[in-house]
């Protein structure tokens, strides 16, 4: 795994973070993580090819929250989205970590030990999830 700190956007970390949020996000996105401290986005590689990312913005020294996390279609399954969580848990001595996703990813969740709160339906149509770890 390696920390992401250039200005451009390689075309690969483009297309992971739009699996993440919005196509017409991406650029702002991308941009908040090389301006903030507070914020890292790390990429996972695989024989040689970016197949991974996590966003994470720090709540506290040993606290964060997963903004972004995206594995390539094709590697999907093959444990990087568990691999990235553990990375970052790690490499910041984390005590807990949080993400709020949407239903299709709750499943994930909770197979690396998260606790999922319902938020209901936080946006029209669309029901949020809490998810959350102790370490």
């Amino acid at each position: 795994m390696k920390k992401i700190s250039s200005r451009t956007i390689h075309p690969k970390i483009r297309e992971l973070l739009s699996y993440a949020t919005s196509e017409d996000r991406v650029d702002l996105e991308y941009e908040k993580y090389i301006q903030s401290s507070e914020l890292k986005l790390y990429v996972f590689e695989s024989h040689g090819r970016t197949v991974g990312c996590i966003g994470i913005a720090f709540i506290s020294s040993d606290r964060c929250e997963i903004k972004h996390i995206a594995v390539s279609p094709n590697e999907r399954g093959n444990n990087i989205g568990s691999q990235m969580i553990k990375f970052v848990c790690n490499k910041h001595s984390l005590c807990s970590i949080k993400a709020e996703t949407d239903n299709g990813a709750v499943e994930f969740y909770k197979k690396n030990g998260f606790e999922i709160t319902n938020l209901g339906e936080k946006y029209p149509g669309v029901e949020r999830f809490l998810c959350e770890f102790t370490i």
